[in-house]
C-alpha cells in the first residue's frame, strides 16, 4: 500500500465495518441481562473448552496466518488462510507448549518456541518446510528468547543466556544456514532492545528500579554506548523500535508525567518528538513490516486502546471506539496491504480478524466461544473503584452473577492477579466467567502498586507489600457491600503468584477478614523466595531488591510480612495448586505453608502438578485445578453462614 493518505470516506468506511463486524461477533455481549429467567449452572469444561488463539504472523504471500491455539488442549501452531477456513496444524504436541513467533521473511518456514514442561527455559526452533524441527539455540540450562527479524529480511535476532546464565546475549542468525554471530556481549546486565536497520546500533534498557530505568545506545563500530535518557529522580524509559530509515528510536518515557509517554528521539541531534500523550499509559509503539505505519497501544482504564498512523505523515486511521472490547495484537502483511487483528471482550473471547488496510469489511476467521455457552449467560466486567481504608481510590473490575438481587444475595471472590505490579484487565477470563455462573460475585482488584493508574500509584506499595496492598484487598469487601448484592459474611480471597501471595498473607496477618483462601502457586517465604530467583533474573534482581526488600538487609521486614512465619495464625480453610516445575515459586514454598496450616487443624486442600511450572499450560490441568478451586468454595464459603 502507499502512504497516500485515505480518504474521510475511506476512514470512516473502515471504522464502520469493523463496529459492525464487532458488534455481530459478540452478539451476546449485547443481548439483554436475562435477570427475570434462571442461568443453567454450566460445567466447567463448557467454560474450557472455549478455544484460545494468540499472535499472528502473516504468510511471505500473504494468503495465511501463522497463530498459535490450544485446540486439542495444548499450544501448538495452525496457519489459517485469509480467505477463512479450519486452521491447519502445523505441529502436535501433546505435552509440552508450543508458541509460533511467525513465518520467515521469503518462505514457509516457521519459528516457534518451546520449553519443557513449564520450566521456562524456552528455546527456539524452527519448522522447516518438509516438516522437519531443528532446535536453533541447543544446550542445557539456557534460556532463549526471539528479539525480531531484521529489517532487510535476511536474519533474525535471539538473545540467550547460554554464555552467562545471569545475562542475555544478543545474537543474528542468517536465515539461510542459520550461521550465528554475537551482535553484544552482554556483561553489564542490561536488557538489549532493537537493532538498527544498518546493524550498527543496539539499544540496551537498564532497569535501576521497577520505577527507574534507562534506555542506552550500544554503537557496534565505535564501541561506544551512551545514554540517550539520563534523568534525575524515578523516571521509567522504556526502548521501542528504530524507524524505518535508521535515524529515530521510538521509545517510551514518563520523565515530567505520571503516565508514560512515546516520543521519538533524533540520534544525530537528540531532539524529541512527542508521538502519543494520552491520560494513559503508553504500552509501546511499533512500525509496521511494511515500514507505512505506527501502532500505538495504550492502558486505557484497564482496556487496550489502539492508534494506528501513517507514516511519514503521521495521520491518523480511524479505528472504533467498541465499549466493553478490546482490539489487540495488530500485525500488517509484508507489503502493509492487509491487517490482522484479535478483538475481545467480557463475554467474547479473542478472535481473529483480517482486512485489506484502509478499505472493506473486516473477515472473521476464528470463532473461539464453545457453541455450547449461550453468551447472553455470561457477564460484562464492569470498572468499579471504591474508597480504600486511608481514602485513596482504588479500581477493579466488577463481575456480578445473573439474578443476584438484596432478597437473595451471593458470596463473593476478592481476585488478587500477579506481579506485585500486575493489572487486572477487561477481556475474556474463562476462569472468572465459570465463577460467576457458579454463583459468585467476583472483584478484580487492581489494589495499590499495580500497573496502568500512574507511577505514584505503582510505588505507593514499595516496601510495603502484604500491609498497604493488603489493607486494599480486605476494604474491598466495602465495594462488595456497597452493591447491596453481595454477603460480606461469605467473601473468599484468591490470586495467583503475587496474588498467592496476598491470599496467604491475608490468612495469617488478617486471619479473621476472608471466610476462606485460595493460593495458586504463591510465595510463602520471601527471605527464600527472593534468594531463589531464576539465574536469567540478574539483571533485574537489584531493581526487584529495592521494591520488595534485600534478603540479606531487610530480614525483619521480610519475616514479618511472610505467611511461614505466622502460618499459626490460618484459622479459614484454605487451597493450594502448585505447579512442580515452577521456577519462580519453588514448590517447597507451598509444601511448607500446606503442612504448617494443616497444624492449625483447619481444612486443607494441596493439588501438585507434575507437568506445569508457573501457571497453567495445559487444558486437562486447568480442570483439574478450576474444578477443585470451585468444588472447595461451594464447600466453605457458599454454606458458610448468611449475614441476616
Amino acid at each position: 500500500m502507499s502512504t497516500r493518505l485515505m480518504s474521510t470516506s475511506a476512514r470512516a468506511r473502515f471504522a464502520l465495518t469493523l463496529v459492525l463486524s464487532l458488534q455481530a461477533a459478540s452478539a451476546g455481549a449485547q443481548a439483554a441481562r436475562p435477570e427475570a429467567q434462571a442461568v443453567p449452572r454450566y460445567p466447567i469444561e463448557d467454560f474450557f473448552h472455549t478455544t484460545a488463539y494468540a499472535g499472528a504472523s502473516f504468510s511471505a504471500d500473504g494468503r495465511r496466518l501463522l497463530v498459535s491455539s490450544n485446540r486439542t488442549g495444548v499450544w501448538n501452531l495452525y496457519e489459517i488462510a485469509v480467505t477463512g477456513g479450519e486452521p491447519r496444524a502445523l505441529s502436535s504436541s501433546t505435552t509440552n507448549a508450543v508458541r509460533g513467533i511467525g513465518y520467515f521473511p521469503a518462505d514457509d518456514r516457521v519459528l516457534f518456541t518451546q520449553d519443557e514442561g513449564g520450566n521456562e527455559l524456552s528455546h527456539i526452533y524452527v519448522r522447516e518446510r518438509d516438516g522437519a524441527v531443528k532446535d536453533l539455540t541447543p544446550g542445557e540450562k539456557l534460556r532463549a528468547q526471539f528479539a525480531g527479524w531484521a529489517r532487510d529480511g535476511r536474519s533474525f535476532y535471539v538473545l540467550s543466556n547460554e554464555r552467562d546464565q545471569r545475562f542475555f546475549d544478543l545474537y543474528e542468525y542468517a536465515v539461510d544456514g542459520y550461521g550465528r554471530t554475537v551482535l553484544y556481549k552482554n556483561d553489564a546486565g542490561y536488557f538489549p532492545g532493537a537493532v538498527s536497520p544498518d546493524r550498527r546500533y543496539v539499544t540496551l534498557v537498564k532497569a535501576i528500579t521497577t520505577n527507574d530505568s534507562d534506555v542506552y545506545l550500544h554503537d557496534r563500530t565505535t564501541g561506544e554506548t551512551r545514554n540517550l535518557t539520563a534523568h534525575s529522580g524515578q523516571v521509567a524509559n522504556n526502548s521501542g523500535g528504530f524507524s524505518p530509515d535508521g535515524k529515530f528510536l521510538y521509545l517510551t518515557t514518563d520523565q515530567g508525567s505520571e503516565f508514560a509517554h512515546l516520543v521519538k528521539l533524533d540520534l544525530a541531534s537528540g531532539a524529541r518528538e512527542v508521538i502519543a500523550k494520552p491520560s494513559w499509559d503508553v504500552m509501546g509503539g511499533g512500525v509496521s513490516r511494511g515500514g507505512n505505519h505506527l501502532v500505538v497501544s495504550i492502558n486505557s482504564d484497564a482496556r487496550t486502546e489502539l492508534h494506528v498512523y501513517q507514516l511519514p505523515s503521521m495521520q491518523r486511521v480511524v479505528l472504533p471506539d467498541v465499549p466493553g472490547a478490546n482490539i489487540n495484537g495488530v500485525v500488517f502483511s509484508k507489503d502493509d496491504r492487509q491487517i490482522a487483528f484479535y478483538a475481545s471482550a467480557s463475554r467474547a473471547p479473542s478472535d481473529l480478524y483480517v482486512m485489506a488496510t484502509g478499505a472493506g469489511a473486516p473477515a472473521r476467521l476464528t470463532t473461539s466461544l464453545n457453541p455450547k455457552l449461550n453468551a447472553s449467560h455470561l457477564v460484562d466486567g464492569k470498572v468499579a473503584r471504591f474508597k480504600s481504608y486511608d481514602g485513596l481510590e482504588v479500581p477493579g473490575i466488577l463481575y456480578l452473577p445473573h439474578g443476584a438481587t438484596a432478597a437473595s444475595r451471593v458470596p463473593g471472590i476478592v481476585l488478587v492477579h500477579g506481579g506485585p505490579g500486575g493489572q487486572a484487565r477487561l477481556g475474556w477470563n474463562p476462569l472468572v466467567q465459570y465463577l460467576v455462573n457458579s454463583g459468585y460475585a467476583v472483584y478484580d482488584i487492581n489494589n495499590r502498586g499495580s500497573s496502568g493508574y500512574g507511577k505514584t500509584f505503582f510505588a505507593m506499595d514499595d516496601r510495603k507489600h502484604g500491609e498497604a496492598d493488603l489493607g486494599d484487598v480486605v476494604a474491598a469487601k466495602t465495594l462488595f457491600a456497597g452493591t447491596g448484592v453481595v454477603d460480606t459474611a461469605r467473601v473468599a480471597v484468591m490470586g495467583g503468584s503475587y496474588g498467592g501471595y496476598m491470599t496467604l498473607a491475608a490468612l495469617t496477618l488478617q486471619p479473621e477478614a476472608f471466610t476462606a483462601g485460595v493460593d495458586i502457586f504463591g510465595p510463602a517465604n520471601w527471605i527464600r523466595t527472593l534468594r531463589s530467583i531464576p539465574a536469567w533474573w540478574s539483571a533485574q534482581k537489584e531493581a526487584l531488591y529495592t521494591e520488595m526488600g534485600d534478603p540479606d538487609t531487610d530480614s525483619l521486614r521480610l519475616v514479618r510480612i511472610s505467611p511461614l512465619f505466622h502460618a499459626e495464625k490460618i484459622k479459614r480453610p484454605l487451597l493450594v495448586l502448585q505447579g512442580a516445575n515452577d521456577p519462580r515459586v519453588l514448590q517447597r514454598e507451598s509444601d511448607d505453608i500446606v503442612a504448617a496450616a494443616r497444624k492449625n487443624g483447619v481444612p486443607v486442600e494441596y493439588l501438585v502438578f507434575p507437568d506445569e511450572g508457573h501457571g497453567f499450560a495445559k487444558r486437562e490441568n486447568q480442570l483439574t485445578g478450576y474444578r477443585a478451586v470451585v468444588e472447595f468454595l461451594d464447600k466453605h464459603v457458599k454454606t458458610s453462614p448468611k449475614t441476616t
